[in-house]
């Protein structure tokens, strides 16, 4: 790689560190192309993609941006997964880390938060914006429910009496 473009390699670098808030960082040594190549298609699916990047290159990268904290995960060999999504990008990559022993979560960084594994496989339990919204829903359609069939079982009521009356006679 010649000065310009490794300078294209580092700005290309810099604006997917600015442009998404969630970035995890991940030791891939051991793991095989076809399970990267899984990987790869499971962070697509959760709107996330990997970079696999050369430390210094990214430790250049990193200088001066909101991520420069998170320099210290950068040993060995690294990758890292970002998202606009945070939680979706934890899920995914604790998922294939627990089918892959390999797989190594090192840290994160979501929005200004420095994330440690442990806070990584933390947030992978967490809802995502999707199944939250569900789950709002589901609570505001409830009390709907309610007071349908609170206003309806009066008459029903009624009914019911008029029916074992005339059961009665």
């Amino acid at each position: 790689m010649n000065r310009e473009q490794k300078s294209q390699y580092v700005n290309n670098l810099k604006d997917v560190i600015s442009n998404n808030p969630g970035i995890l960082v991940y030791h891939y040594e051991g793991i095989t192309v076809k399970d990267l190549e899984k990987l790869r298609s499971k962070m697509r699916e959760s709107g996330g993609f990997l970079k696999i990047t050369k430390n210094r290159i990214t430790k250049i990268a990193l200088k001066g941006s909101r991520a420069e904290k998170i320099e210290k995960f950068f040993q060995g060999p690294t990758a890292i997964a970002c998202s606009k999504d945070p939680i979706s990008l934890a899920k995914a990559l604790v998922d294939f880390s627990k089918l892959n022993q390999k797989l190594k979560i090192l840290g994160g960084l979501m929005d200004e938060k420095i994330l440690e594994p442990n806070d990584v496989m933390h947030i992978a339990t967490l809802p995502t914006l999707s199944e939250a919204r569900a789950k709002i829903v589901g609570i505001l359609a409830t009390p709907a429910q309610k007071i349908a069939s609170i206003l309806l079982a009066p008459s029903l009521k009624i009914v019911n009496v008029l029916h074992a009356k005339n059961l009665k006679k």
